[in-house]
């Protein structure tokens, strides 16, 4: 009786030693309190041993020393949004930590977006303005009716120009070299348009010599060129309003005999059309075999028809158009 009397008054007297232990921290850290045997405790607060192997409690500096290294928590790695597993500590879930180098690349990337977009709407809406200045309003600057006939015999108007984005160019077959290195120029544009953007031109070669260039004529000088272009003739008359209603300069020698041979002084422009039969540019020689093509390639992806051209003029940003 004496032997567990006294056991249970050291078991009191060493859980009240541990209380005040307690009440002395004063910190709300997570205590496990494990019962080895009724000869040993530990108490332990975030792995920091506060009771020695004896029984005995640390107090005094150890005490302060462990209220310190709590204070001193590191900060948390966990990203919104995450979870943590208590056995492992490790970070589950499918949060993403932010970066700033992933900050970085975000920006260049939608930075470069937005400036490919807005660089590339800027140069269709000015197309589409240079487009619509030489369209002209009333009577047409460029391009009126005119009758012809082609390589073939049959009738070809500005009817024919409908439906379709075409390229006109006024010369003659006798040209002994701006004419021919025109119409490879030509050849070249037809041939990228084609292959490398899916874009159909129709070309027409109208001559400012129809004294010489007769349907037959014309059919087989066109052989040594572009399959695709059209050869146009008639009469001097017809030739000369074709000529007139597209600005075009053309000039005879005065006084030629039959048979004589002569040069015949013209105007060196390519005359672009769009669908509408609606002059849109003229290309001079300064344009080579990429310059042309990059200029027309612009004109055709720009083209809006004649409907929407009027819905886009009744918006709000139709300033941007004049």
């Amino acid at each position: 009786m004496l032997r567990i009397a006294g056991a249970r008054s050291i078991r009191g007297g060493f859980s009240r030693s541990v209380y005040s232990c307690l009440n002395a921290i004063k910190t709300e850290s997570h205590l496990e309190i494990r019962s080895a045997s009724w000869n040993r405790i530990r108490l332990l607060s975030n792995g920091a041993r506060l009771c020695d192997e004896k029984g005995s409690i640390n107090t005094g500096k150890e005490l302060s020393d462990v209220v310190e290294k709590k204070k001193k928590k590191p900060l948390s790695r966990i990203p919104i949004g995450g979870s943590v597993d208590a056995s492992s500590q490790k970070l589950t879930g499918n949060s993403i930590e932010f970066a700033t180098w992933k900050a970085a690349v975000l920006i260049i990337a939608v930075g470069g977006g937005l400036y490919y977009f807005f660089s590339r709407e800027k140069k269709r809406l000015e197309t589409m303005r240079e487009a619509e200045a030489n369209r002209g309003y009333g009577r047409p600057v460029v391009g009126g009716p005119f009758k012809l006939i082609d390589f073939n015999g049959n009738e070809f108007t500005e009817k024919n120009l409908l439906g379709k984005f075409s390229i006109l160019y006024f010369g003659f077959t006798h040209c002994p070299d701006i004419c021919p290195d025109e119409l490879d120029k030509l050849g070249i544009w037809l041939e990228d348009l084609k292959q490398k953007h899916g874009i159909s031109l129709q070309p027409v070669f109208i001559t400012c010599d129809p004294a010489r260039d007769s349907p037959a004529v014309l059919k087989k000088y066109l052989e040594d060129f572009h399959p695709d272009i059209i050869g146009l003739t008639g009469t001097y008359d017809e030739v000369k309003s074709a000529c007139k209603q597209y600005r075009v300069y053309f000039s005879t020698p005065p006084s030629v005999k039959p048979g004589q041979d002569y040069l015949v002084d013209h105007s060196i422009f390519f005359y672009l059309m769009d669908p509408e039969g609606n002059f849109v540019e003229a290309l001079g020689r300064n344009y080579d075999e990429k310059t042309g093509v990059d200029k027309i390639l612009d004109y055709c992806k720009s083209y809006t028809p004649k409907e929407e051209r009027e819905k886009m003029n009744e918006k709000w940003y139709s300033f941007l158009l004049k």
